[in-house]
């Protein structure tokens, strides 16, 4: 049987795997463990072993628990409630500054957590309720709190990002800064057309009624110092890593003591919190061990089969595909399994394949971390089948439906099509910044 022969039964049994219900590291591990020891015998044993104590030596893994407890703890003592009070005083006069103020708190809760899941949960459980009872359109707003929750997957410390440096073998720091101009980019994107949406068609976010600004110039300054605590701590984490001072791991230990210590001195680490914020983290950080490792095991032999090479020569020779029609078709084929797949599924099925197409194409490892993570931003929220979508769903009150959160994310699709398209065209938009503090 020829080397591709192998590539299209284990990658076709893989897929067999997800679509039986098994979750998504049992089945990318057991293929790949089956596949090395129908291949190599006893000795494939070697090659999950071997992505094992990869895995432990892995130094900038540590990073993974430590801003996931960061996150839960800033989450779970309700310090980013006092981001969107702050927010709700600050924007609220102005048509749609609510809504504008909720893309403003997703961002700071993207800073500090790095899931979309949690931006989610905080955007639907405390801006959605306060939204709709301003009379805010229920539409508009559901598509406004999707759409800024996708941001927690660009914004460092992305823990996707993450995952995709120790599958794609590049620099997590690199990768953080290079995913930081375009999702700035992208919330100011969303802001803009949140504000000018609501100045056509002032019923969609009316401005907060008198009686609610009436807010003393001091209430507001407290607000104000309460709301930029959880900012205040990504800075102290952050600007002795961009400085040099500290390593990733470093900064990241000082980020989760920050959090700590916070919750600590506002009165709010109690024990159940605590104790949820630990299990939450011990929750997610295995999990993605778990994945990276099958990932790491199944890429080890897919790889070796010169299976990326095969494929390279059928696109590039056979069919006369362009590297930039290459590269678009393989962004369409994450549109296509968003629809069915998370962030993290999707990136360790194909990672095996794309990360090395690209490199071998000739594009830049670290930009395409940047364009595979819009992309899922984009798949998270295509219907029928987005993954937002469905978490949506189970969040929202009971008079917003199914389909009014399909029509409230097109107009915000088609935005983050626009930003995906910008950084296309434009890679310095994600590659200035990683340029200015590492050099070129």
């Amino acid at each position: 049987m020829s080397y591709e022969m192998i590539a299209i039964l284990m990658f076709s049994g893989m897929m067999l795997m997800l679509l039986t219900g098994q979750r998504v590291f049992g089945a990318i591990g057991f293929v790949g463990a089956a596949a090395g020891m129908l291949l190599w015998g006893t000795g494939g044993v070697d090659v999950p072993f071997s992505a094992a104590m990869k895995l432990m030596k892995w130094y900038p893994l540590l990073t993974l628990p430590m801003f996931i407890f960061m996150g839960y703890v800033l989450s779970e003592s309700k310090i980013a409630d006092d981001l969107y009070k702050m927010f709700h005083v600050w924007m609220g006069p102005v048509r749609g500054g609510l809504a504008i103020g909720t893309i403003g708190l997703m961002v700071l809760v993207s800073a500090m957590n790095g899931l979309s899941v949690a931006g989610m949960a905080i955007g639907a459980t405390i801006a959605l309720p306060e939204l709709l009872k301003r009379g805010y359109n229920k539409i508009m707003v559901t598509g406004v709190i999707q759409a800024g929750s996708s941001l927690g997957i660009l914004v460092p410390p992305s823990v996707v990002l993450v995952l995709y440096a120790m599958i794609a073998r590049q620099p997590v720091g690199q990768l953080w800064l290079a995913g930081a101009v375009p999702g700035l980019m992208m919330a100011a994107m969303f802001i803009i057309y949140i504000y000018v949406r609501c100045r056509m068609n002032p019923e969609l976010g009316p401005p907060l009624p008198e009686a609610d600004r009436d807010v003393t110039r001091a209430e507001k300054l407290r607000l104000l110092r309460a709301g930029l605590l959880p900012l205040g701590i990504f800075f102290v984490m952050m600007f002795p890593f961009v400085k040099g001072w500290t390593s990733l791991v470093e900064s990241s230990a000082i980020g989760a003591m920050a959090a700590f210590v916070a919750a600590i001195v506002k009165g709010r680490m109690t024990r159940e919190v605590f104790e949820n914020s630990v299990r939450n983290t011990l929750a997610i950080s295995c999990m993605f061990m778990w994945i990276i490792l099958a990932a790491l095991g199944f890429g080890a032999i897919f790889d070796g089969l010169g299976a990326v090479r095969a494929i390279e020569s059928l696109f590039t020779e056979q069919l006369g595909l362009s590297p930039w029609m290459i590269l678009i078709l393989m962004q369409l084929s994450f549109l296509i399994m968003g629809t069915f797949l998370d962030d993290t599924a999707m990136l360790v099925i194909v990672a095996p394949l794309y990360v090395p197409l690209v490199g071998a194409l000739g594009f830049d490892l670290i930009w395409y971390g940047v364009l595979y993570t819009i992309t899922t931003q984009i798949a998270y929220m295509t219907p029928p089948f987005g993954y937002n979508l469905f978490l949506m769903r189970a969040m929202a009150p009971p008079e917003i439906g199914l389909m009014d959160i399909y029509r409230s994310i097109i107009p915000f699709a088609l935005v983050m099509v626009l930003a995906l398209a910008l950084v296309m065209i434009f890679p310095q938009i994600a590659l200035w910044l990683p340029q200015q503090v590492y050099g070129q």
